[in-house]
């Protein structure tokens, strides 16, 4: 093996530990951060993975200079490899889609809500009060619910469903994907 051979195959080995590694611990965490509803780590997660996903697709560009240098292109489980790897790349702008939507869907759900006389604090409550239950009243409540409240409720419910939803397909794809990369790397170290 020459020494371009050495340094491309170098090449391709760093590119894979320091991209695949990366973009698969943020879709990994991206799940729990959806359940804890904490949009500026979702934020930061997603731009890891977008920044990652594209560089990883170095891996791939590095991996096919390696092969046209080593004349591998008839071999089977390279074939297999690339195919594998183009099918993780698109699973990963799936999952940065899904990101994007579990955000959006979130965002909303964390401003205040005015109260009808303007003011509002984090709670949603109106003057320091506690917040109430919409349509009940007692201890803590301000009287009739408002107009709007119930609407208010129920986008609240829909953008926690959405992100619950965008939740289970993040974790489910990115088990597709990390497990698309353990093929490759058996590949790559076995080559049958």
């Amino acid at each position: 093996m020459s020494f371009t051979d050495r340094l491309v195959l170098w090449l391709h080995i760093g590119f894979a530990i320091f991209t695949i590694g990366p973009v698969a611990l943020a879709i990994s965490s991206t799940p729990r951060y959806i359940r804890l509803r904490d949009v500026a780590v979702l934020r930061y997660l997603s731009r890891i993975t977008v920044i990652f996903t594209l560089g990883s697709l170095l891996v791939l560009i590095v991996g096919i200079v390696l092969a046209q240098l080593k004349h591998d292109f008839s071999r089977p489980w390279l074939t297999v490899a690339m195919t594998l790897f183009v099918v993780a790349i698109v699973l990963l702008v799936l999952v940065i889609r899904d990101q994007r939507r579990a955000i959006k869907a979130i965002s909303p759900a964390e401003m205040p809500q005015a109260s009808p006389d303007g003011s509002a604090d984090d709670s949603g409550a109106p003057n320091g009060a506690s917040p109430a239950v919409p349509g009940t009243t007692g201890p803590g409540t301000t009287g009739p619910e408002p107009a709007g409240t119930s609407q208010q409720a129920g986008e609240t419910v829909l953008a926690a469903h959405v992100a619950s939803v965008e939740r289970g397909r993040i974790a489910a794809m990115g088990g597709v994907v990390n497990l698309i990369w353990l093929v490759i790397l058996v590949l790559m170290v076995w080559q049958p």
